[in-house]
């Protein structure tokens, strides 16, 4: 209350202030004028004294009405801030008098407040000043900062179209590189020079890890003998040409949900036997026997009988996979970056009935064991020319395995127990190319 009225009161006597200095500046002003009366005070017999004095009146006279008589009505009907029409005239009679006001009264409040609005900016972005808040205007067209030009500017400006393509591209990338791709099958990235495989020694040193307990000579690993070997199976004949099985069913991987068979090598097996089937056109055979429950010792045992059971039961199969997880120590993990695509690394297995202490094995005896041996070579062919470094060694150990059953006969280690369930399923794509490049003889 008391604010008000101290307020109410500075506007009283700057009002009274404001009439007094317009009355003496119009006082000049008419004074000025009046002095083009003396000439017609000639004509009219006055003297120079009364000429000035009746012009001096007249002028007053017209410049107070003029000026002022709009101040005077508004009053007059209840006007609102009673000093301002009033403000306005002295303005425009007198420039500087406009000048010294508006400092004078608003400058400091206005300061502030400009001094507050470039510090919110400089908070904000920093990148361009933004204008004090005010009334939207219908007929104002809406404002435009940097960061949202005008779409006209957008489609007359090139740089502002390569700039446009330029950030969406960037994006795109991004966005595939965060989400893992479709797999789409490699061409040929190399050429094996098979002229220096035929050494023995640099055919072992890039193709082979021979164990410990065992031996191969080059009258088994010969590569002219792989090659010899027909490999290809027709996708026309009748009844299942693939058989898939897990000796070892138990095999978990790092993420693996206890429980859940599908996210295990069991899960692995149906994705490989998804893929053969609707992607290559292949009839597979999944089996799901468990051999190694309760114990891993007998397993290769419990698993012949079944396995020679279906074979009989089918015998279109010409190809039989035996699909495992491996072990490794926990600071070894087998995974690549396959286009985008986190996958399990893996490796061929063949068993060649054969010690360093017992030499050959009779009662584990293979007759399929040089078709063995070019299957699986086949098969590291094409995944060192097709996918460099998918795949490891072919490994080759003293005993049979079960391999014995078919020549096309695979034991594949895929992954570890440190690999993720998407990495082992993962790999079923490149796995399932190359088991095609060299069953179609390609």
């Amino acid at each position: 209350m008391e604010e008000k009225h101290s307020r109410k009161t500075f506007a009283i006597k700057r009002t009274g202030k404001l009439f007094l200095l317009a009355v003496l500046i119009l006082g000049i002003q008419a004074a000025v004028q009046s002095c083009g009366a003396v000439v017609d005070a000639v004509d009219n017999q006055e003297t120079i004294g009364e000429a000035m004095l009746r012009s001096l009146a007249e002028e007053t006279e017209t410049i107070l009405y003029n000026q002022y008589m709009p101040s005077v009505a508004f009053l007059s009907d209840g006007g609102y801030r009673r000093d301002w029409l009033l403000q306005e005239e002295m303005e425009c009679l007198v420039p500087f008098y406009g000048f010294l006001t508006k400092h004078m009264d608003g400058g400091e409040e206005e300061g502030a407040e400009d001094f507050r609005t470039i510090l919110l900016a400089e908070a904000e972005e920093g990148a361009y000043e933004e204008a004090p808040e005010r009334e939207p205007q219908p007929e104002e067209a809406p404002e435009v900062t940097p960061e949202d030009p005008a779409p006209e500017a957008q489609e007359q400006s090139p740089d502002n179209e390569s700039l446009s393509e330029l950030l969406r591209a960037e994006n795109e990338a991004a966005l595939s590189a965060r989400e893992p791709s479709s797999f789409v099958p490699h061409g040929r990235q190399l050429q094996l020079d098979l002229t220096s495989l035929e050494n023995y020694a640099t055919l072992v040193q890039q193709i082979y890890t021979i164990d410990a307990n065992t031996m191969a000579g080059s009258d088994q690993l010969d590569i002219r003998k792989f090659l010899s070997e027909d490999m290809t199976v027709s996708k026309e004949d009748t009844g299942p040409q693939i058989l898939i099985y897990h000796t070892h069913s138990q095999e978990a991987f790092l993420d693996s949900v206890p429980g859940d068979a599908s996210t295990t090598i069991m899960g692995v097996g149906d994705r490989l036997t998804a893929i053969l089937t609707e992607e290559y056109g292949y009839q597979v055979l999944h089996h799901l026997g468990q051999y190694d429950i309760n114990s891993r010792n007998d397993s290769y045992a419990e698993a012949l009988t079944d396995i020679e059971t279906i074979l009989r039961e089918y015998p279109s199969i010409q190809v039989v996979i035996d699909l495992h997880r491996d072990e490794m120590p926990e600071n070894v993990h087998l995974a690549m970056d396959l286009d985008g695509r986190p996958t399990a690394r893996f490796m061929f297995f063949n068993g060649l009935s054969r010690t360093k202490k017992t030499g050959n094995i009779a009662y584990l005896y293979n007759e399929n064991l040089d078709g063995n041996l070019a299957f699986s070579f086949q098969m590291q062919r094409k995944a060192m020319e097709y996918y460099p470094g998918l795949t490891r060694k072919i490994y080759l150990k003293g005993y049979r395995y079960n391999m014995h059953l078919r020549p096309r006969t695979l034991l594949i280690e895929l992954g570890a127990q440190n690999n993720t369930v998407e990495e082992a399923m993962n790999a079923c794509d490149p796995l399932a190319h190359i088991l095609d490049l060299v069953l179609s003889g390609q």
